[in-house]
Parts: C-alpha cells; sequence; structure tokens
C-alpha cells in the first residue's frame, strides 16, 4: 500500500466548538464554508471558528465563484493556510493565489462517474494535490452523496502515475461506517468529511467525529 498515515479534515465547520473538539480528536484540517450553501459563513464568522494559524491543525476555506481579487482578499483576511477551490479553478488561479498570498490550493475536481474530468493532471501538476468530490447538478459540495470508489479506482492510479507524488484528498459522502472501505480503494491522503459527521445540518455530533477518526486510524492500521 502507498502510505500508512492518513489524514483528516473535518468541513463545513460552524461552531467553535465542534472545531476545538474535531482538533483535539485528532483532525488534521479544519474546514470552513465560504461557497454557499446551509453551512455559510461571514468572513468574521470564519475567523471565530478557525481560531488564528497554529501548529497542530491547519486551516481550510472552500470557496465558490467568487473573483479571484476576492479569494485572494479573504486568504490573507483570515491568514489562511488553504484555499479549497470549488468553482472556476485554472493552472493560472492556483499560480496567481499562491504567489499572492504564500498559502496552499487545493483545487476539486467534480466528479461524475468513474472518470475525472479533463484538466486533471494539469490542476494537480499545478497544486500539487487535488480534491476528489461528487459532482451533484447545482451544488458545489456538501452533498453527502458517495463517489464510485471501486470505479475510480484505475482513474486515481493513472492520476498518480502521470503526476508523481501528487496528494489525493477524498470527500463525497464519507461517514464512520464507510470510510474504511473508501480508504481500501482508494489510498487518499486525506479523507474529507461533513454531513457525515453531523446530527443536523451545520452541527458535528462528537461522538460522530470521534468515530470517524477512529475508523480512519483502523483503515491506515489495514494498509502497513
Amino acid at each position: 500500500m502507498r502510505t500508512a498515515t492518513i489524514a483528516v479534515k473535518i468541513c463545513g465547520l460552524t461552531r467553535v466548538g465542534d472545531a476545538a473538539h474535531a482538533a483535539h480528536t485528532g483532525a488534521a484540517y479544519l474546514g470552513a464554508i465560504m461557497a454557499g450553501g446551509p453551512r455559510l459563513l461571514t468572513l468574521d464568522r470564519a475567523r471565530a471558528v478557525l481560531g488564528p494559524r497554529r501548529h497542530d491543525v491547519q486551516r481550510v476555506v472552500v470557496f465558490g465563484e467568487q473573483h479571484l481579487d476576492e479569494v485572494i482578499v479573504m486568504v490573507r483576511a483570515l491568514d489562511l493556510d488553504i484555499a479549497q477551490m470549488h468553482g472556476t479553478c485554472t493552472p493560472d488561479v492556483i499560480e496567481t493565489i499562491r504567489r499572492e498570498t504564500g498559502r496552499a490550493v487545493w483545487p476539486v475536481l467534480r466528479v461524475a462517474g468513474t472518470t475525472l474530468p479533463d484538466g486533471a493532471a494539469a490542476l494537480a501538476a499545478a497544486a500539487g494535490v487535488v480534491v476528489l468530490d461528487t459532482h451533484v447538478l447545482g451544488q458545489l459540495g456538501g452533498t453527502g452523496v458517495a463517489l464510485d470508489w471501486s470505479g475510480l479506482q484505475h482513474a486515481v492510479l493513472a492520476l498518480r502515475a502521470s503526476v508523481p507524488g501528487v496528494r489525493v484528498v477524498l470527500a463525497g459522502g464519507l461517514r464512520p461506517a464507510n470510510v474504511i472501505d473508501a480508504v481500501r480503494l482508494l489510498s487518499p491522503d486525506v479523507v474529507d468529511v461533513s454531513s457525515g459527521v453531523e446530527s443536523v445540518t451545520g452541527v458535528k455530533d462528537p461522538v460522530l467525529v470521534e468515530q470517524f477518526v477512529a475508523a480512519v486510524r483502523s483503515a491506515a492500521g489495514i494498509q502497513r
């Protein structure tokens, strides 16, 4: 297997306590949404939920179709670690954000079926990382709909072969009950969960968060 270390991202955070619990439980990434939808935060609220930059976790904001200049302003204002781009993203956009902010960019590939979108390799090469999320018409993410992990195995292997060292972040419909299967089939570097650990939309269930992290650790152990 490729790796025995799989990081967890808890996304769609809307409450300070949920973010603190996620970090304490072992999440390596805390995510907030500024791309629309029911978990949408204002700039001030995202600042409060994510807190300051620190060594134990990295802070991610999910952007949608905001103008590039607006994304850059918000990345700077929040002193983010990572800008996750769910809207239109190109290698030039990635380079501009990195040049202007000094921060990493995670481009999202919205996947329908068992093939990756056109341009996936170019985005992977530019960013060194890609997020795989389920394509649902009219929604940029956070749908709770899982990808076809088995069907995507060949496409992900081909991407890794064409872009050596690329990191794969797996999102879309993950939850404690299925994340072990997802890891076994696709060997992601990071697993990204939002609705799969919620009691109601935008409210993380601490027990589900703990179960998810424990399942990911178990899956990493299986890969050794």
